[in-house]
């Protein structure tokens, strides 16, 4: 199978709404890029809806969509986290978090009826969100001698490289960013100039 290079996410934040017996479920949508953002947004969340009996969420992340974490708040199991997640297996979307604010209204629902809430409210989020493709990028740093800078910007404009930073002193380096599946072409013509040194740094 050739690797995937490309996967869908979110450009912005979203919410969406759903409302059955008196209880009241807020869906908000965010694009993430680590599990390190996630406890932050929970806590403003917490704030924010102090009054708010249930925050349950789901986040799914990384560009292969292999991390993913479910949290049902105190719902019972399976009716809360997993419809959420859910939301985003459908729509095969990555580095996003949905958090599901519920007031609780009076009236038990079951768990036919957890499950079509929280779930309709996460499918309204991702409606109103903007989904974009995004491609999986490397980032690596080069660094040359002065005198090749003509060779290296020329390879830079023919695969249209993506300049994220440029140095050119005595001793030039020059980060950019390339597609995962244009990469080996990419290494292969900076190996042909003389003194190029080539360092990875990592992958978006």
């Amino acid at each position: 199978m050739l690797f995937d290079d490309s996967y869908k996410t979110v450009s912005h934040n979203a919410e969406g709404i759903f409302r059955d017996k008196g209880s009241k479920f807020m869906a908000y949508l965010y694009p993430i890029r680590s599990e390190d953002e996630v406890k932050p947004i929970i806590t403003s969340l917490r704030s924010e809806h102090s009054k708010a009996r249930h925050f349950c969420y789901a986040y799914r992340l990384t560009p292969n969509r292999a991390v993913f974490r479910i949290n049902d708040d105190g719902e019972p199991s399976g009716t809360a986290g997993r419809p959420i997640l859910n939301c985003l297996l459908s729509e095969d979307i990555t580095n996003i978090l949905i958090v599901v604010v519920r007031y609780f209204g009076g009236t038990l629902l079951g768990v036919p009826g957890l499950i079509n809430a929280y779930k309709t409210a996460s499918i309204e989020a991702i409606k109103s969100a903007n989904i974009i493709t995004k491609t999986v990028n490397d980032i690596y740093e080069v660094h040359f001698e002065y005198l090749q800078m003509n060779d290296v910007m020329k390879l830079v404009k023919e695969e249209n490289l993506d300049v994220l930073s440029q140095n050119f002193d005595t001793n030039c380096t020059l980060k950019f960013e390339v597609r995962k599946a244009q990469l080996n072409q990419v290494l292969s013509k900076f190996d042909k100039i003389d003194d190029v040194k080539l360092k990875y740094l990592s992958t978006i």
